[in-house]
This record gives C-alpha cells, structure tokens and sequence, in this order.
C-alpha cells in the first residue's frame, strides 16, 4: 500500500498571502503546503481523499492520471472545493466516480454543488460536468472504495463530525480535536498513522502538535507523520522538535506501508 501527500497545508496554506515570515518565505520546498489531501494506492485502485482546492495541481505535481473513487472527511471548504476536477475521472471512466463520506458531507456537497448532482441540469453540448455516485458510510462500519477496504471513524471538529479512515495498517485523520477511547482502540496495530497538528498552542478545534505527539504515543504506530500543519511551524526545526517515530509530513511525500 502507498500513501501520497498531495497537500499537508490548513485552510489557509503556505505561503500565506501577504505574509512575509520566515516560514512563508522560506527556499525549502517541504514549506510550501497546499491544502491537505492525499492518494491511497493499493492493489491497482486509487482512492482519493477530500478534493482540496489545488487538485488539479496536487495530481499533475504527483504524476497522478486515474482515480477510482473518492473518500470525503467532512464539509469544509479546504476539503471540497476542488471537487469540480473529478470531470476528467468520470470522463475517463465513462461511468460514474464512486464517492463516500459523512452523510452531512454529502449533503454539504449536493447543496454547495447543485449543478453536479441535479440531473436536470445538463452541460452545454462540447462541455462537461463530474458524474459522481454518492455513498453514504457509517463509522465502525468497513467498506470497500474501488477494491480498497476501509474502515470510517467519527472525530469531532468543532460542531461538524469529522471521518478519519483505516486502510489495514495505515490511518488517516485529518482536523480532528480529539481521539478517545474508543477509536483509539481502532487504531491499534498500525504501521502508519497520519494526524493533524496544527500548531503548538491549544485550538478548538484542531489538535495542537503537543496534542498531537500525545495521541499518537497512546495509539502506538510504528511512524507517525503530522499533517495540516501552518506556517508558524518550517519543517526542519518542527522536525529537530519532534520525538522518535514522529515527523512532519510534507507535499509531495510517498510512504509505503507493509501489508
């Protein structure tokens, strides 16, 4: 199994418009972060989470030509507003793209994204619009996108319900505030665990990087790497700051995780 980081940026990305700190002007490339979504490889399927505002960018930079469906993580804006570049997918496929998630989400995205899901509207002869299939998913109950098995977990994100997923030995959870008890008992025996960090000081709705390395000691994967990281944290020293089998996560960075 194969895991690429197309974005490990927040809502806001780095550099930050306008901004002129060291980090935001900073030549090391693992500082530049778009907006966080990743690609899950694994036994000849492609499942992408979240469709992030740079899509289009994020899969050209990683060579990617082929998506078999979409995992979503919850409503927000960073998460979804690239949705429109799936067109090329369905195109390819001549059927439709499978896409899963919280019910709420996928509510969010029929709403904020009408024309895609209303058969009446119908795209003017020579153009095209993403031809999606919406499936609902429930946590603690596993599902298989494209092939690829899956196991949805519910977080809390401020006053949204946030899904992280497992695919065999590695998870991904991205703008959780919290895990408890109970899914951190589903997250054991990892290989590899991806979780947000957004700073070091407290948030209410992300996990800070305290936070963060704490959860992840509980839960005891193999390598941890954080994600949704800010501009107040540059990779290198955010790394030299971080224990043993922790380490940030960067655009562009592949993992493979032994079945």
């Amino acid at each position: 199994m194969r895991l690429t980081f197309l974005g490990t940026g927040t809502s806001f990305g780095v550099p930050q418009i306008g901004c002129d700190c060291p980090v935001c002007r900073s030549p090391d490339p693992r500082d530049k972060r778009t907006r966080s979504g990743a690609v899950v490889q694994d036994g000849g399927s492609t499942v992408l989470i979240d469709t992030p505002p740079e899509l289009r960018l994020q899969l050209v930079a990683g060579g990617f030509s082929n998506i078999d469906a979409v995992a979503y993580t919850h409503e927000h804006a960073d998460h979804i507003n690239g949705i429109d570049d799936l067109r090329l997918f369905s195109i390819r496929r001549r059927r439709p793209l499978p896409v899963y998630g919280p019910r709420e989400t996928l509510d969010r995205l029929r709403r904020a994204f009408d024309y895609i899901f209303d058969d009446s509207v119908l795209p003017y002869e020579g153009t095209s619009k993403p031809t999606l299939e919406i499936h609902e998913v429930e946590p603690g109950r596993a599902v298989s996108m494209a092939g690829v098995e899956a196991l949805p977990l519910s977080f809390r994100h401020g006053h949204l319900r946030v899904f992280g997923y497992r695919f065999g030995k590695l998870a991904y959870l991205t703008d959780v505030k919290a895990i408890p008890d109970a899914e951190r008992d589903q997250l054991r025996g990892l290989e590899v665990l991806v979780v947000n960090a957004l700073w070091w000081r407290p948030h209410p709705t992300h996990l800070s990087i305290p936070e963060a390395v704490a959860a992840a000691q509980a839960i005891g994967a193999r390598r941890t790497v954080l994600t949704h990281l800010t501009h107040e944290t540059g990779h290198a020293e955010l790394a030299a700051r971080l224990p043993p089998g922790i380490e940030p996560g960067y655009d562009g960075q592949v993992l493979e995780i032994p079945l």
